[in-house]
């Protein structure tokens, strides 16, 4: 007998896309896709469960189907369909709290692996250059996906304590981008013109979508060393970029901003439809963050095929060109900055 999987958030492009990739392994029998909403894509010939994770009913799927390994990939930042932030927080949080309780429940669970964010550590003035697994945030996320992702491996740490038998390995991943990657931070690249924190620079990672994939399939089968079996671990591409090397490779402008002024940019990135923009997505826009990949290469043998670089690239290549040519925009920008910083300083001296 093979081995049986259930992955959440099938309805998601990246659950579709894993969904379709873990059922071509030789070792895999059945694939069981889970989903509140039908697919617009397809899902070969995995079974397709319509079932909302928040309901009770979901320890009926995982014993019905004989499931030994739960990939959830059901976190997320970003609504699907007419669901709204209240909608997606319950899925994030409720929905991870009742699968937990149902793979509790079940004898046959052997492995389960979490789809968690790089955001748990935070983003403040004061933080680490790099932050590694075990690295404390200085400032919690108060907010948002990335508070969702800090209660859900909240509940994760209680599950593996309950259920030591049950081999757990979260996945925190960078920002990640692709050309088909729908997210908040996306969606702020994909702006005609891009708001900015006058005075920062913050440094970026990002994991490709492809490398996404190829990691959970890592993570969803036996490993080959027994130290293997569970952790925490960091995802993330080789090497990082600057906000304003983004914009440039991006051609489009930026429109720098007073710290002061950028709960307003918030509200009026989400008077847009960027609906998720949170403080804390504006916490990485003006702090920024980088993660150590050391425990990914050495303990979990993963090599992403993309830099951060050539992630950003192919994002920015499905993305259209901008409005200005690469090299316009970066002595515009440069110009713009130079003319603000003065004028920036002399109100706050007036101020004070």
């Amino acid at each position: 007998m093979g081995r049986v999987v259930l992955v959440t958030g099938a309805a998601r492009h990246l659950g579709g896309r894993f969904v379709r990739r873990i059922q071509r392994d030789p070792e895999v029998e059945r694939v069981i896709a889970v989903d509140a909403v039908d697919p617009a894509h397809q899902l070969g010939a995995a079974e397709f469960v319509r079932a909302d994770i928040r309901r009770p009913a979901i320890a009926k799927v995982l014993a019905e189907h004989e499931v030994d390994t739960v990939v959830h990939m059901d976190v997320t930042g970003t609504a699907l369909g007419a669901g709204g932030r209240t909608s997606v927080k319950e899925t994030n949080v409720i929905g991870t709290m009742q699968l937990l309780g149902a793979c509790q429940k079940s004898p046959r669970i052997q492995r389960l692996v979490i789809k968690s964010s790089t955001s748990v550590y935070g983003s403040a003035p004061r933080d680490p250059a790099v932050f590694t697994e075990t690295t404390a945030a200085k400032s919690l996320p108060s907010g948002g996906f990335a508070k969702d992702a800090v209660e859900v491996e909240g509940y994760v740490r209680g599950f593996a304590r309950r259920r030591p038998d049950v081999a757990v390995c979260v996945l925190r991943f960078a920002n990640i981008l692709g050309p088909r990657v729908d997210s908040p931070l996306a969606e702020y690249l994909s702006l005609p013109v891009m708001p900015t924190v006058l005075g920062y620079d913050p440094r970026l990672q990002f994991v490709h979508e492809d490398d996404v994939i190829d990691v959970l399939r890592l993570a969803a089968h036996e490993p080959r060393r027994a130290t293997l079996n569970s952790g925490t671990f960091n995802v993330a591409g080789d090497g990082v970029l600057l906000l304003s090397q983004c914009a440039r490779r991006l051609g489009r402008p930026t429109v720098p901003v007073l710290l002061p002024a950028v709960t307003w940019v918030g509200t009026a990135l989400r008077t847009v439809g960027i609906t998720d923009f949170a403080p804390e997505q504006i916490r990485l826009l003006t702090h920024g963050r980088v993660v150590s990949t050391v425990q990914m290469r050495e303990v979990l043998g993963f090599s992403p095929r993309y830099t951060t670089a050539e992630t950003f690239a192919d994002f920015a290549g499905s993305r259209g060109p901008g409005l200005l040519p690469p090299e316009m925009l970066a002595g515009a920008v440069d110009r713009l900055a130079g003319r603000l910083a003065p004028a920036a300083t002399d109100s706050l001296h007036h101020g004070a």
